[in-house]
């Protein structure tokens, strides 16, 4: 199977989902991170530096519960940035910012 390149957004969102990973592990070790995740800690370090950008969901999963974070918390902060681009490019020209909700 081969594997297709990813995108630059995905690369963004995997940045930025290794980025709150490593704010929410805070003081605590990699290593006691990834053993109560039951993951390597080799795996965490790549998802926390952006190498591994779609980790799979039971990863991500097992991450957030051991690091006390809610799917949804980790969902809307990493896709927070692409909203903010396609919701100011959906705006209408004539529209001025300050009416926008």
């Amino acid at each position: 199977m081969v594997r297709l390149p990813l995108t630059p957004a995905e690369v963004e969102r995997g940045q930025r989902l290794g980025a709150l990973l490593r704010r929410a592990r805070g003081c605590r070790s990699m290593l006691d991170v990834a053993l109560a995740s039951r993951i390597s800690p080799e795996t965490l370090r790549k998802i926390e530096s952006g190498r591994v950008a779609t980790p799979a969901f039971p990863t991500i999963a097992a991450i957030a519960d051991t690091l006390g974070l809610s799917l949804d918390a980790v969902w809307a902060e990493i896709n927070r940035a692409e909203r903010t681009v396609e919701d100011q490019s959906a705006l209408p020209v004539a529209r001025r910012p300050s009416l926008v909700p």
